[in-house]
C-alpha cells in the first residue's frame, strides 16, 4: 500500500517528461527542499534525459516502467504529452505511487474518468495542475466573488490571443494531434477554461466554433465558445494561436451588478480594471497584485506544490484533485462536440 500520510521524511518526487514545462516543476520543487526532493527523471528522448540528469544530478530512466522499478518515488509527476497522461497515471497508481498530472489531465473524458478510478482504487492521490488559480491577481478576484461583491454576474469574457508558429508544432510531432494534444482550446487555453468555470461556473450549456485557419495541424488553431452559466449569466471564450507578431493577451473580464473587473496582461498577470460599488480593504491590495512575466505559465507552480506536499503530509486537502480536473475536461469535450456537430451541448455530458 502507498504511504500516506508521509510525515517522517521528505516526499520523494519523480519527474516524467523533461520538455517545455519541466523547468517550472523543477523550480517549484527547488523552493520546497525542506519537505520534498527530486529522486528521478524520465524521458524517452536520450538528449533530453541526458540534459535533465546533468541539471538535477538524479538518476534518469528511459521509460516509466523502468522508473517505477528502479526508484522509490512517492509522487510521479507527468509532464508528458497530454494523450499519454491517462495510461501513465494508471500505471503509476497500480504501482502504488501518487500522481500529479499536468493539464489537461487527458484528451478524452473517459480516459480522465479512468485515471480517477485507478487512483481511487489504488488508494493514491491524483493531483491536476491548475496553477493559474493561485496567481495573486486571480486570488483577489476569487475572494471578491466569494464575498459577493459583484452581486449578480451578468457577463464574463475570456480572451487568449497568443501565437504559436508552425515551427512550434513541427518541433514535436504530437503537438496539434487530436489523440495526443488537441488544439488551442485543449492545450493553450485549458487553464483559462478552468478559470472561467472555477470563478463563475458551473456551466449549463455551450455552443462553439473552431477552425484550423493557418497552421498545418489536425486540431484547431482558433476557436470561439459561447456559454450559458447555471446562475443565468452569459460568457464567452475566444482563443487563437495566430496573433501577430507575438502573444498579446490572456485575460478574463467579469461584469457584475455591483462590480467590474478585468485581469489582463499576456497571462492574467495584470489587474487592468477594478471597480465596485462599495469600498473594501482588499482594494488596496490591487496595487501590488500585478506582476511582469515573460512566461504564459505564470508563477503558480510553487504554490501549487505547497498544497500537494501539505496534502501528502495529511495537513491539507487537495485544491485541484482528479474530480476537479474532470470539470474543465468535461467542458472542453463539450466545446469540441458542439463544434463538430454544429449544435448546443448541455452539461453534464450524456454519453
Amino acid at each position: 500500500m502507498p504511504q500516506f500520510p508521509i510525515l517522517d521524511r521528505k516526499i520523494r518526487v519523480a519527474l516524467v517528461g523533461c520538455g517545455r514545462i519541466s523547468k517550472n516543476h523543477l523550480e517549484a520543487l527547488g523552493r520546497h527542499q525542506d519537505r520534498a526532493e527530486l529522486v528521478a527523471v524520465c524521458d524517452n528522448r536520450p538528449e533530453a534525459l541526458k540534459d535533465a540528469m546533468a541539471q538535477t544530478g538524479v538518476p534518469g530512466f528511459e521509460s516509466l516502467d523502468a522508473l517505477l522499478a528502479g526508484s522509490d518515488a512517492d509522487l510521479v509527476v507527468l509532464s508528458t504529452p497530454s494523450g499519454l497522461h491517462a495510461q501513465q497515471a494508471i500505471t503509476a497508481a497500480r504501482a502504488g505511487r501518487h500522481v500529479l498530472s499536468e493539464k489537461p489531465m487527458a484528451t478524452k473524458f473517459d480516459e480522465g474518468q479512468a485515471m480517477v478510478r485507478a487512483c481511487r482504487d489504488a488508494g493514491v492521490k491524483l493531483f491536476v495542475v491548475k496553477q493559474n488559480r493561485l496567481n495573486a491577481t486571480v486570488q483577489l478576484v476569487k475572494k471578491a466573488l466569494d464575498q459577493g461583491r459583484f452581486g449578480r454576474i451578468f457577463m464574463s469574457t475570456v480572451n487568449v490571443f497568443w501565437t504559436r508558429p508552425q515551427s512550434y508544432y513541427d518541433a514535436a510531432r504530437w503537438r496539434g494531434r487530436w489523440d495526443m494534444d488537441g488544439g488551442a482550446f485543449m492545450n493553450q487555453a485549458s487553464h483559462y477554461v478552468d478559470l472561467l468555470d472555477w470563478l463563475v461556473g458551473p456551466v449549463d450549456n455551450v455552443h462553439a466554433y473552431t477552425g484550423t485557419l493557418a497552421r498545418d495541424i489536425e486540431a484547431e488553431d482558433t476557436g470561439v465558445m459561447s456559454l450559458r452559466l447555471r446562475h443565468g449569466g452569459l460568457a464567452s471564450i475566444n482563443v487563437t494561436m495566430l496573433t501577430y507578431p507575438q502573444n498579446l493577451e490572456g485575460s478574463i473580464t467579469i461584469l457584475g451588478e455591483k462590480g467590474t473587473v478585468k485581469i489582463g496582461g499576456t497571462a492574467v498577470n495584470k489587474i487592468e480594471h477594478w471597480a465596485f460599488d462599495t469600498p473594501h480593504a482588499d482594494d488596496e491590495l490591487v496595487k501590488n497584485a500585478s506582476y511582469e512575466t515573460t512566461s504564459v505559465y505564470g508563477f503558480g507552480h510553487a504554490a501549487y506544490y505547497d498544497n500537494v506536499i501539505q496534502t501528502l503530509r495529511g495537513e491539507a486537502h487537495a485544491q485541484v484533485d482528479g474530480y476537479e480536473g474532470l470539470r474543465s475536461l468535461e467542458l472542453l469535450i463539450a466545446c469540441y462536440r458542439s463544434a463538430r456537430d454544429g449544435q448546443r451541448v448541455g452539461l453534464p455530458l450524456v454519453f
